[in-house]
């Protein structure tokens, strides 16, 4: 499990590294909220692809592992998704999918802010969370998180969230 202060140190080291790394998944959704919700087997961050190196050299240093099949890092307390991005020039982050499609964060995206144990940490904006949880069947943990940012922030939650 990523606890609240692993997440923490996580970010501290990727800073150390001058490494921008913005909070995704669900503690970002828990970071938006400003509360933990749930424990969380990951963490998700949005980084530039030009420092997946520098995030390699940073992490490995705190035990943390590539797997080979994606951009994933690991250490016995669990495991880091690395989003990589492509900032275009207005500011937002191309990620290029597993399909051959492109996912474009848009550069209002990154201007999310949450807190973790009390912390401010910077995330993708609530909209962008919701609209990244699209286009596959939910899980009962995805919709336990969308729930939870639709009614914080007044979001409409797409068919798919709204049954079970």
């Amino acid at each position: 499990m990523i606890t609240a202060s692993g997440a923490l140190q996580i970010l501290d080291a990727l800073t150390s590294a001058g490494v921008p790394a913005w909070v995704d998944g669900g503690w970002g959704v828990d970071a938006l909220l400003g509360e933990q919700t749930r424990e969380h087997e990951d963490l998700d961050l949005v980084i530039a692809l030009d420092d997946a190196e520098n995030v390699s050299r940073a992490l490995f240093l705190h035990g943390f592992s590539e797997r080979p099949t994606r951009f994933v890092l690991a250490n016995a307390d669990g495991h880091i998704d690395f989003h990589t991005v492509v900032f275009d020039a207005e500011g937002g982050g191309v990620q290029r999918l597993q399909d051959g499609h492109s996912y474009r964060y848009p550069p209002e995206g990154f201007a999310g802010g949450g807190t973790i144990a009390g912390r401010p940490v910077p995330c993708l904006t609530p909209e962008v969370q919701l609209e990244c949880h699209l286009g596959y069947e939910p899980t009962d943990t995805d919709r336990h998180d969308m729930r939870l940012l639709a009614r914080r922030f007044g979001l409409r939650l797409p068919p798919a969230y709204r049954s079970k």
